[in-house]
Parts: C-alpha cells; structure tokens; sequence
C-alpha cells in the first residue's frame, strides 16, 4: 500500500498552502488528529494566528479530530475573548494592575468549556467558531457562518447566526455511522475502502467490520 503519510507537513508536491495541521501547531493547547488538513491563501502558518484570545493562563483547548478540513480565515475564538456581560462595566479594569488589580476579586470571567471539533468536519472559508463550541463528527460548517451554538453530528449549519440547515443523513443512519466511526480504523482499512467512504451506502461499509 501506497498511503499518504500523516506526519508530512505538505501532502501535495509542489504546493505549500495546504498542510497536514498537526505538522504546523507549536501550541500545546491546540490538539490536531491525523489527515486533518489547512488550506490557506497565503500561509499554514496563520492558524495559529486565526486562534484568537488563546491566552496560556485561562489553559482552554481547541481539540481537533481526524479527517477534517479547515479552510482559509477560519476563525476560532478564545475564552480569552469573554467580558463580564452582567456587571455595570464590561471593560476589563483588573488586568492592567496598579490601583485596578483588584477590580475583579470574589469575581471571575465567564469562561466556557474547550472548543471541540470532531471528525471529518468540513469548516468553510471564512468561518468563525465562537468559544466553548462544540461540533460533532460528520458535520459541515457553511463560508462565512458564524457558529454560536453546538452543531450535531452529520448537520449541516449556515448563517450568522449558524442554523441547522439539514442533516446530512437520516437519524438511524447517522446513529450506524457514529457507531463505525471509521476514522478511528486503522490506516490500512481505511485505504482498502476509500471507494465505499466516497460513496452512499452505509451497508457497503458495514462490510469492512
């Protein structure tokens, strides 16, 4: 077998705006699963730079699954981002110090949990994920949606703020696919189907196990 190796940087010769992700993240918050991959206009280095308010102290994780593609300018926002939105004041008196140090004792900033994307996801160009998002396995992400609130699995999202569109399959089906998870195979068995992964048939798959 002849398969594509997880740990290059650039899967396609001669092309450097499409990247293995895993192979360019130096941040160790930020955690890519295998053959997901960037494309980005000008370089795969700005990823970490679309990871915005991913400040060391607040230690949230953007958490990536396998098999996903991520487009130019997607945009994941940070919990480094969060204002107190009930206070009188939303401005962030305490981290500039001095005599505003302790502005924000016995309170704390709203912080969400960490951002997950799941497996095969397809994020469109310009997308961004707002903090604390979590979107399932399957699921597509439409140009320019601005996601506020957890996508299922295999749904299809638009808009700003991002809908559910449609589902990409029906729910039984995609309670058989969860179940598969084919992503989690090893390399080889995925290689031998890859004819049945890019096709419709469910059934076909189910063979593999």
């Amino acid at each position: 077998m002849d398969i594509p190796d997880s740990n290059q940087k650039f899967p396609l010769e001669n092309y450097d705006r499409l990247c293995f992700l895993k192979n360019v993240i130096k941040n160790p918050n930020i955690i890519v699963g295998d053959y997901t991959y960037y494309d980005d206009f000008e370089n795969v280095e700005n990823f970490e730079k679309n990871v915005k308010y991913h400040f060391d102290f607040i230690r949230d994780k953007l958490n990536i699954g396998k098999f996903c593609m991520i487009a130019s300018d997607v945009t994941f926002i940070m919990n480094g981002a969060n204002h107190l939105s009930d206070a009188i004041s939303t401005y962030p008196f305490a981290i500039f110090g001095k005599d505003w140090s302790n502005a924000m004792e016995g309170k704390e900033y709203p912080k969400k949990k960490d951002t997950i994307v799941g497996n095969d996801v397809w994020i469109g160009y310009g997308a961004t994920i707002m903090p604390g998002i979590t979107i399932g396995d399957g699921a597509v992400v439409a140009t320019k949606s601005v996601v506020t609130k957890d996508v299922a699995p295999y749904a299809i999202v638009g808009g700003n703020p991002a809908k559910e569109i449609r589902k990409r399959f029906a729910d039984q089906e995609i309670d058989e696919l969860l179940k598969l998870a084919w992503w989690n195979w090893p390399i080889e068995k995925i290689t031998s189907c890859v004819q049945d992964l890019t096709g419709k048939s469910i059934l076909k798959l189910k063979k593999y196990l």
